[in-house]
């Protein structure tokens, strides 16, 4: 697999383990703090890497000349076989392995990122400057990345901006989402293997109903259209006197647009291309169901194996 390339830092020096790749699976999740490479290894005498989870071993692993990861190894095993499947997290797991209480008023996401980072001492860049203070947000007993998650959704409540943390050789960034990026085509008949099709009614709802404090309706907006054809399903929500009345009635307006519209996900194998991971939007054309739009990857597994580089995602209709 000569476009691999994985190197180990191990005691203070590094090591090119290439040679010893036979499997590598590059994956992560929207909504998950780090992304993960599980690697099978050769691991018999003449052919061994020395992996010590218990000390910390860092790895990079590249894909023809391009780094696609970098982080610590958390996860080893050895047996007869004399293969060592070992599991690595980019530094997004000291977000999610990390708790404290966390407590703010009136800061932006740009400052609860940078609190978080340096309570934690995780390296940090390219801090996307956000404007909106959260009036309050308290996390109790709870982990870094649950509260850079609710200060980025609050934020996104009351700007319609939408931010995401990402990490890129060892170290973390808060960056603006952009919404109108060049996006990989993936089409059947060209680069997908195959796909699974979903369509889902089940958790809609066809009206949205807002209260007050003392649980006084303050609103109600309904779908007609909707509920003629498949009846009444509702959803509550408490009024967010934070917001003003202009800024209410838009998030009334975009939350029951959300919410009642079916749940399309599709499962797609393709030819790999690095680019495409969880959070991005690809243009996907199945001509045999008339597919012909833009879908989010809610969740990606790169799989390099035998020169071959192939990718299964699961995508939504939906950019949440």
């Amino acid at each position: 697999m000569s476009d691999i390339n994985l190197i180990l830092y191990r005691d203070s020096k590094t090591y090119d383990i290439s040679e010893l790749v036979e499997s590598i699976k590059w994956k992560g999740r929207k909504g998950s703090a780090a992304r993960s490479v599980s690697i099978s290894l050769l691991d018999c005498k003449g052919a061994q890497s020395g992996i010590d989870v218990t000390k910390g071993h860092q790895l990079i692993f590249s894909y023809k000349g391009k780094e696609l990861f970098r982080g610590m190894i958390m996860s080893q095993q050895q047996s007869e076989s004399f293969k060592m499947p070992i599991t690595a997290y980019d530094n997004g797991i000291y977000l999610s392995n990390n708790k404290d209480t966390f407590v703010y008023e009136n800061k932006t996401v740009h400052d609860i990122f940078i609190d978080v980072c340096k309570r934690f001492g995780i390296k940090y860049s390219d801090v996307a400057k956000t404007s909106y203070k959260i009036p309050e947000l308290t996390k109790s007993k709870t982990t870094a990345w649950d509260a850079i998650l609710d200060a980025i959704s609050q934020d996104f409540k009351a700007t319609g901006t939408k931010y995401y943390v990402n990490s890129s050789k060892g170290v973390l960034s808060l960056i603006k989402r952009r919404e109108d990026i060049l996006q990989w085509v993936l089409e059947t008949g060209g680069n997908i293997m195959s796909y699974t099709y979903k369509k889902s009614i089940e958790d809609i709802k066809t009206r949205l109903k807002i209260l007050s404090d003392e649980d006084k309706v303050y609103a109600v907006k309904k779908n007609t259209e909707l509920e003629k054809k498949i009846g009444i399903f509702q959803d509550i929500e408490k009024k967010d006197d934070d917001l003003s009345e202009a800024k209410l009635q838009e998030h009334i307006k975009e939350t029951l647009k959300e919410i009642s519209t079916p749940e399309i996900s599709l499962s797609v194998e393709a030819l790999g291309i690095p680019d495409v991971i969880s959070g991005v939007g690809v243009y996907v054309i199945i001509d045999e169901l008339g597919i012909k739009r833009t879908f989010y990857v809610d969740e990606d597994t790169h799989t390099f194996k035998g020169g071959s580089h192939t990718m299964n995602l699961t995508l939504n209709s939906v950019n949440e």
